[in-house]
């Protein structure tokens, strides 16, 4: 009996820092999207592709939906969400072992209406003492929406993966491969090193410096040898130089290194790289400002 060959787009959705660039980068089998532990850190939409024998993922990873902040850069990533919704085949909605908030709730609206092509994943199941304490918190989700199929995993351990892809697959529709079986992502080189960059930043100084920074690649060469890069973080305000400067520019020194660790593991080459700071006062509330950086 031959298998139909099934394609089509799932979209991984939840509340800022439930997991879901965990999960995504899980999925997939290699890091496409970047990781904090600061809500908010994806502010794309990010597709990752994996590709089996009979089925081909192309997993839209998403901000998180933000309902504490406005702002417009928070605006423009619901829009973002909102949209990836109407466009996808299967649904993924996260939601994090044991904890449910008003950011998980004002979600549910924005879920197809029929549930069929929802799934709930329930992540980081390791935090839950008893499988008494898992079926009182599911049943209360379950009584919100009509989810087709509930998928208890740990995005971080690798638990249960395989079930949720599974469970993905069978509601893909028929069809031919969108991209070639090697490919991971969607999204040009530079941009996945900019992320990269931008990660840094978030772990290192996320808690001091304000999330009105991010990172433009303004050159890329390359060659058999070697890559050499440089990049310009824009930042809102003067004040916020020193800050991710650090003492003696240690944190910055501390960004470079671990950043062209990670390059040098995605290009598997040699990576010579040089950061700038600049600043470009209100970047992040404006929305001409925003397309000129890449938002959506």
């Amino acid at each position: 009996m031959t298998h139909p060959f099934r394609c089509g787009f799932v979209a991984i959705v939840g509340r800022p820092n439930v997991g879901k660039s965990t999960l995504a980068n899980a999925l997939i089998g290699s890091k496409i999207s970047i990781v904090s532990r600061k809500a908010q850190t994806t502010r794309h939409r990010i597709h990752g592709v994996l590709t089996r024998e009979h089925e081909q993922f192309v997993f839209v990873d998403t901000p998180g939906f933000q309902t504490r902040h406005g702002g417009t850069m928070n605006r423009m990533m619901n829009r973002v969400v909102t949209q990836a919704l109407g466009d996808v085949d299967v649904v993924v909605h996260v939601v994090e072992a044991g904890k449910w908030s008003p950011g998980d709730a004002q979600l549910l609206p924005l879920l197809p209406k029929s549930g069929e092509k929802t799934i709930l994943v329930v992540n980081k199941v390791d935090a839950l003492k008893t499988k008494n304490d898992m079926f009182a918190y599911v049943s209360k989700i379950m009584a919100l929406h009509p989810y087709s199929a509930v998928v208890p995993v740990s995005a971080l351990r690798g638990v249960q993966l395989e079930n949720l892809l599974t469970e993905i697959a069978a509601r893909l529709p028929e069809g031919e491969p969108m991209f070639e079986a090697d490919a991971l992502t969607d999204r040009p080189m530079r941009f996945i090193v900019a992320e990269l960059i931008r990660e840094k930043i978030f772990r290192l100084v996320g808690d001091e410096l304000p999330y009105g920074c991010t990172v433009v690649i303004e050159e890329w060469e390359e060659n058999d040898a070697g890559a050499r890069i440089a990049a310009c973080i824009v930042i809102e305000r003067d004040s916020q130089r020193p800050i991710l400067l650090g003492a003696g520019g240690a944190h910055m020194k501390r960004i470079a290194s671990e950043a062209r660790q990670d390059m040098i593991k995605l290009l598997e080459k040699a990576v010579h790289l040089e950061i700038y700071i600049k600043v470009r006062k209100g970047w992040s509330d404006r929305e001409s400002a925003l397309r000129d950086l890449g938002y959506e």
